[in-house]
């Protein structure tokens, strides 16, 4: 999909043409699209479809006439039916007269734009655009790693309560690798962009710059600090099951103790030698007395096995 906005006091409107100053939004774009644009802004169509690929690493790539700014974003995904985070790469290229962000969903990181809603927003000024668009990725990370604690807080409130499902933590754990390997990737960017010279910079965009740096940063300190804690889930759900377990296996041998006294009485009794050096073998009651004699001894096994909580 193919959209050109333009501000004009301070409201966005929807373009036609590529005039210089506008902004060219593409989602999810078809390669008719991209090379649409790239033929208008002189682009590389490679460059314009860069985001498509899943596996493009965050970089800045200085051409000619355009600057290519690729960063990694979070965005929602299901995972064996449930909802989990991933990220994907985002292109922002940069001309001296037009900007083109291209994505292959529509993603939150844009929407505010779309809707008024960030302060001194204008597609003529590029660079700040820019700043403001990276700014929103990196706060966007610390929403969606406070919205993954919760979940680790949720599922461990069960252990101990309720089952646990063991592939819910590994899905976290893994949203966490992602989003380690993104920010870093991302700081990177961050770090070149502080000596980015082709369009000017003002002071307020500088600014900016470094207050994104150290939104990234944060958001790198909040997924070393959750994957810790989330660690340290995971091993407390192991010791929770490896007692479960315990118990359980103490329980049966318990159990299999007291149910062994009867097999054994019964073995003496049914060996095949003379009944009389059985003791009451020739007794009229010898069985019920054998029989109260054996329930005694497994009552006493069964109490004194309770007493040291082996039951």
């Amino acid at each position: 999909m193919l959209r050109i906005y333009r501000t004009d006091d301070q409201k966005l409107h929807t373009e036609v043409k590529m005039d210089p100053g506008c902004w060219i939004n593409l989602v999810d774009p078809t390669t008719d699209e991209a090379e649409d644009v790239a033929d208008a802004l002189d682009l590389d169509v490679h460059d314009v479809l860069a985001a498509r690929d899943e596996e493009e690493s965050s970089r800045i790539e200085l051409e000619d006439n355009y600057t290519l700014i690729l960063v990694d974003i979070p965005t929602p995904e299901t995972i064996h039916g449930k909802e989990s985070y991933t990220t994907i790469p985002m292109g922002i290229i940069l001309t001296q007269e037009h900007i083109v962000t291209v994505c292959t969903v529509e993603t939150p990181v844009l929407q505010p734009f779309l809707d008024g809603r960030v302060r001194e927003f204008s597609t003529k000024k590029k660079l700040r655009f820019v700043y403001q668009i990276l700014f929103r990725i990196a706060t966007l990370y610390q929403v969606n790693l406070r919205l993954i604690d919760k979940k680790r807080t949720a599922l461990e409130e069960k252990i101990g309560h309720e089952d646990v499902d063991l592939l819910d933590l590994h899905t976290l754990e893994s949203t966490l690798v992602y989003f380690a390997t993104s920010l870093r990737a991302n700081d990177a960017v961050l770090d070149r962009l502080t000596r980015y010279k082709r369009l000017e910079q003002y002071d307020e965009d500088k600014e900016l710059l470094d207050d994104i740096i150290i939104e990234n940063k944060q958001a790198i300190e909040m997924t070393t600090i959750y994957r810790d804690i989330l660690s340290g889930t995971r091993e407390l759900l192991s010791s929770v099951i490896d007692k479960k377990m315990n118990n359980v296996i103490k329980y049966l041998t318990s159990i299999t103790l007291v149910l062994g006294i009867p097999n054994i009485i019964s073995g003496f009794y049914g060996m095949n030698v003379n009944s009389a050096s059985v003791p009451l073998g020739s007794s009229t009651h010898g069985f019920i007395t054998v029989v109260l004699f054996t329930t005694l001894v497994c009552l006493v096994t069964f109490l004194v096995l309770k007493r040291k909580k082996m039951l």
